[in-house]
């Protein structure tokens, strides 16, 4: 989201800041046309987003922690939206033969750090783009980092949504959401790669990072799993887009367009276009101090820093950013990708970023302008199909041709990148190593989110579902140390979870979510008939909204069946008539020895489970007695 500020959202606070804003806009105007704007430069930076997981491989907020033990060197590192997780920053550098090793190797010290500060504090850092185990409830406001403006954000975001963001996402499997805040966001993490550009070539850079981002993504996804749902190849995309939707019912039915986007159409001036066309769109969502008029801060010879117009371009989420900064005492433009995932590894990495700094410069040679070749609408919907599908993907190309993402990648773009950085003097080596990377998970198939689904289907129905994603969070942990590129990395086993008492500690771990259900008004016939096609003892009853109304038992069954007489009046007896219609029940983050003992309490073999009045399972005395059958057995083989 953007990092800590001052903030005010007042109605006359957000009118004067507006007008910084305007003003801001002016001022780069006015640097543009007296050519103030760094030139003939290219400088390439990154920020690298991360997990901070317990040894359950569970969210673990220890940001503030982390920070201050990492003391001075903690302006390397910046907090997050949420407290598990942490911001490393690279140093911008300039495009030179040895920027992408330079870049690693600064990464990797980066990761020494933050994962020695982690450690310290019982935690680790985890490089992926979605953590697998993450739950809703690890997204409470509880878990927000101490941050007045992400606080203020949330604040805003709630008001303009009443309090109600919602994500359906359909991939392999379906999720629907309803949260109460913006925290869904957290759930993401990404490497973002930044490109400095003139600002006489900005419009055909920009749309050649339209044009390219598809593909690239394509070859980089990591993101398949959320909530424990198998979603897009790069989930990141659906619920970003999701999680931060503020629009209204009426803007929703005009299809206004979201704060998240990819954008409408190709860059034709500028990039003044892209600020002018946000401000006009998006409405102020935070005020703040804007360090001083812009354009006075010209007349005096300097140059202005543009706080306003850069605080409100930070609430616009474009896959493309354009950005402003200055470096070294000079104003400049960059364009920051926001596409691509934190993870697998950090040589995936900078594999990514080769590949599309490489594709960047080779396009920005050979195309003026790419709305020559390509409408935008199939840019845009190759990056869709990319974030849905990965390498399996049809992408529409120049020309109009149709072709697979995985032979596109192969036959045209990689050679075009190795041409990109060859132009550009990037060592032979490093271009090698980085771009053969890239084509070995291209021939293999093997994607961070492919080596994910290959990984869980081979886990099959094996363990509960919490068990097959904390195994898949810690072989990933296990496989980045190793330091091995994804394409490389054997398949996930169950049996890599380190310590099976983690796996039995909530009613959520162990409950079942695949339910059959029954309506108050269904026949008796019909329970009767699934209690005996499906083998189950407890059936729960659920209202037309999916509210928890009654538990139907095998034994109430029976025993209306053995009494059993249809009412004249009103036919044969109905789920109602039959079911427990106040059933004992307890939510998914109370922890098992709780839910045991109300079990024993009120001598029952069952306990519905319900997440804000909501059913979200079922945990039965099977479920514990084959909990404790595999804490038994891991108890026998450690000793």
């Amino acid at each position: 989201m953007g990092h800590d500020q001052a903030s005010t959202s007042g109605a006359t606070e957000l009118r004067t800041f507006m007008q910084s804003v305007l003003e801001d806009i002016r001022a780069l105007e006015r640097m543009i046309d007296e050519g103030m704007i760094e030139r003939d430069v290219r400088r390439i930076g990154a920020e690298q987003e991360l997990f901070l997981v317990d040894e359950a491989w569970r969210p673990m907020a220890i940001q503030s922690a982390m920070l201050e033990r990492l003391g001075e060197s903690s302006s390397s590192f910046t907090p997050e939206l949420a407290s598990f997780n942490i911001e490393a920053n690279l140093q911008p550098q300039v495009l030179s033969p040895t920027c992408l090793i330079d870049m690693h190797e600064e990464l990797d010290d980066l990761m020494r750090r933050a994962r020695a500060a982690a450690q310290a504090e019982g935690g680790q850092v985890l490089n992926c783009g979605i953590l697998p185990t993450l739950a809703q409830s690890d997204l409470s406001l509880s878990n927000m980092a101490d941050n007045q403006r992400y606080r203020q954000l949330n604040k805003v975001m709630s008001d303009r949504r009443g309090g109600r963001f919602e994500s359906l996402i359909k991939g392999l499997d379906e999720l629907r959401v309803v949260h109460d805040n913006v925290m869904m966001e957290a759930c993401n993490t990404s490497f973002q790669v930044h490109f400095q550009v003139g600002a006489e070539e900005f419009a055909n850079l920009y749309n050649l990072a339209q044009l390219v981002t598809g593909p690239v993504l394509a070859a980089a996804v990591n993101s398949p799993v959320l909530l424990q749902h198998r979603l897009w190849h790069e989930t990141r995309v659906a619920l970003f887009a999701q999680s931060l939707d503020i629009r209204n019912a009426s803007q929703m039915a005009r299809n206004t367009r979201q704060r998240v986007t990819f954008g409408d159409r190709w860059v034709e001036g500028g990039v003044l276009d892209i600020f002018r066309e946000d401000v006009s769109r998006f409405r102020l969502l935070l005020g703040g101090d804007t360090g001083g008029s812009s354009m006075e801060a010209l007349e005096r010879g300097e140059v202005p820093t543009l706080d306003a117009l850069r605080m409100h371009n930070g609430t616009v989420y474009r896959w493309n950013r354009p950005c402003y900064g200055i470096s070294e005492g000079k104003p400049h433009l960059r364009i920051e990708n926001r596409v691509l995932p934190a993870g697998p590894t950090v040589e995936d990495q900078i594999a990514n970023t080769a590949f599309y700094l490489g594709l960047m410069i080779a396009f920005g040679e050979e195309l003026d302008d790419v709305r020559r070749v390509m409408e935008f609408d199939d840019a845009k919907g190759n990056f869709m199909a990319a974030a849905r599908y990965g390498l399996s993907a049809e992408l529409r190309w120049l020309g109009g041709q149709r072709v697979s993402a995985r032979d596109l990648i192969l036959s045209d773009l990689l050679p075009r990148a190795r041409e990109g950085l060859a132009f550009k003097g990037i060592e032979r080596a490093a271009a090698d190593r980085y771009l053969n990377l890239i084509e070995e998970r291209v021939s293999s198939g093997r994607t961070g989110s492919q080596w994910a689904l290959d990984s869980l289907a081979r886990m099959g129905s094996r363990g509960t579902l919490d068990e097959r994603h904390r195994a898949l969070a810690s072989a990933t942990y296990a496989r980045q140390a190793a330091g091995l590129p994804v394409h490389k990395w054997a398949l996930a086993d169950l049996d890599e979870i380190s310590d099976w008492r983690h796996s039995f500690r909530t009613v959520g771990q162990i409950m079942s979510r695949d339910l059959f259900t029954l309506h108050p008004e269904d026949v008796i016939d019909l329970a009767a008939s699934l209690m005996d096609w499906e083998h189950i003892r407890y059936v729960p009853v659920e209202d037309d909204e999916g509210k928890l109304v009654g538990l139907l038992t095998q034994r109430g069954l029976l025993r209306s069946l053995s009494t059993r007489q249809d009412d004249s009046q009103g036919g044969p007896l109905s789920v109602r008539d039959v079911m427990v219609s106040s059933p004992v029940t307890v939510a998914p983050g109370d922890t098992t020895i709780a839910a045991i003992k109300v079990m024993r309490e009120h001598r029952i073999g069952c306990l519905p489970v319900v997440d804000n009045g909501r059913l979200a399972g079922l945990v039965t005395e099977h479920d514990f007695i084959g909990a404790a059958a595999n804490l038994l057995e891991e108890t026998l083989r450690s000793r």
